[in-house]
């Protein structure tokens, strides 16, 4: 627009210099939603059906950043245990090789639980609690020993950064059904962002409104949501129909502009959000029970936040938010060094909530559809780093899902004597991809978008050979 333009100063110095709390408004390329009657007819968000019968509506993401140690959590390994302190009996791929030592045996037991006789680790009783809910995959291996290039292929389906991310496909397949929520949020760790940052939830090359919104788990969800004190309901309405003018007036000016339209519209969500976002993730509505059921009331801060998220997230889903991320910060599972005393400190503080969330979704009959996916990027060796810590492993790793149509008390394929390489009903990342996809009614081969002359996909099967992975669904 030229500088001489009427609305060119009014417009900016009125979103600027305004005291009627508008920085919400720039929530507004994060966000878009179904329009009402006689709204503009700009809608990617709008919720669409699903090529197949879908068996889940939305997903919640328990990311565990840094790569959980299978063989110490979820996949018992007598083996490795007798032959523990001796070499190891063949050739590995070690990523800080100058620090390679011997076989280095668990030092937690594993017992069965529920009535699979799921085998799992002590530090893991709560997840014991809902094993006949789940399905373990104990035969996962991805490309990369890299943090950051594997997070991206777990995340977005290749190495390269700036790629749409598994939730923005979800999004761009089904829209959503909420007017005044965003539709993928990601509920972030107060103590900082995780590794790769905001990488972790972009939508790359599809359009903004795609991408993830990140919600606070402490204070106020957003900066600058609510009204300020001093400002009336009359002279917020009389700001929001001055706003609304000058964007229609500009509009006239510019006919035919549909990011113009969209953005508009956008501003008129934020506004919605302003009592919706509060009222969903306002934890003292939840009864004492339910609170305890989740551990906030966990004398450890870091489980009671955990907690605290993994409530949000339920109440978010339940409201019709289609995917939500709960993430931590940096990559705490990365145990280099003290490996036992730091999966110890962890397991604490994740076990109970993400057990919770499940028997949680579970009793209010939201689990049936709804997909709980709790993964990290890879897994650790069987081989000692330096004294008492696990170097990160490509060739295999543990992850296990819940609802959504995945199997229930189901254990699904297997690695080596060690735990080092899968060898049994193999998954790779953009297997997954393609599974979650099918359990979500969209098909991995047709939800494409074009770029770059091509048309490009999560998983790319005409490279990846990505395929559905039958035998997890039930």
């Amino acid at each position: 627009m030229s500088s001489n333009s009427p609305f060119s100063f009014n417009r900016r110095a009125f979103l600027r210099t305004s005291a009627g709390g508008l920085g919400s408004l720039a929530l507004s390329h994060l966000l878009a939603a179904e329009g009402t009657a006689g709204a503009p007819s700009h809608r990617p968000l709008a919720p669409h059906p699903p090529g197949s019968r879908p068996r889940a509506k939305s997903v919640i993401c328990l990311f565990q950043h840094g790569g959980p140690s299978q063989m110490d959590l979820f996949d018992p390994k007598p083996e490795l245990n007798r032959l523990d302190g001796q070499n190891y009996p063949g050739d590995l791929e070690i990523h800080f090789d100058k620090q390679a030592g011997k076989m280095l045996r668990s030092p937690f037991q594993f017992r069965r639980y529920g009535q699979c006789g799921m085998e799992l680790s002590e530090l893991l009783p709560h997840t014991g609690s809902i094993c006949d809910d789940i399905t373990l995959v104990r035969s996962m291996k991805t490309d990369s020993v890299d943090h950051e290039s594997a997070l991206r292929l777990i995340h977005s389906g290749k190495f390269q950064a700036g790629r749409p991310t598994l939730g923005a496909w979800v999004l761009y397949g089904l829209g959503t059904e909420r007017q005044d929520l965003p539709a993928y949020v990601v509920l972030s760790d107060p103590g900082g962002l995780p590794v790769d940052g905001i990488r972790n939830w972009t939508s790359g090359w599809l359009p903004a409104e795609y991408q993830g919104t990140q919600l606070r788990s402490e204070g106020t969800p957003v900066f600058n949501l609510a009204t300020p004190r001093e400002v009336t309901p009359a002279i917020r309405r009389d700001q929001l129909a001055l706003l609304e003018s000058l964007n229609r007036q500009h509009l006239t000016r510019h006919p035919g502009h549909p990011e113009l339209e969209a953005r508009i519209t956008n501003f008129e969500i934020a506004a919605r959000m302003q009592t919706s976002v509060g009222e969903v993730l306002d934890l003292e509505r939840e009864p004492e029970s339910v609170r305890r059921l989740y551990g906030l009331d966990h004398a450890d801060k870091a489980t009671a936040n955990y907690a605290r998220r993994c409530l949000m997230a339920r109440r978010l889903v339940e409201r019709g938010v289609r995917f939500v991320q709960v993430y931590l910060s940096g990559q705490p599972w990365d145990t280099h060094d003290k490996n036992a005393d730091r999966l110890r400190d962890l397991c604490r503080m994740t076990d109970q909530p993400s057990a919770a969330l499940v028997q949680d979704l579970k009793q209010r009959g939201l689990l049936d559809d709804t997909i709980v996916l709790w993964t990290g990027e890879f897994g650790r060796l069987p081989i000692s780093q330096g004294k008492d810590g696990r170097d990160h492993n490509r060739h295999a790793f543990s992850l296990w899902m819940a609802g959504g149509g995945f199997k229930k008390g189901h254990v699904h394929g297997a690695t080596d004597e060690f735990g080092y390489r899968s060898v049994d009903q193999v998954v790779r990342v953009y297997d997954l991809h393609a599974t979650l996809l099918r359990a979500l009614g969209l098909d991995h081969t047709r939800l494409t978008y074009p770029h770059e002359g091509r048309d490009d996909s999560l998983t790319d099967s005409t490279v990846t050979q990505a395929e559905v992975v039958e035998s997890l669904l039930s």
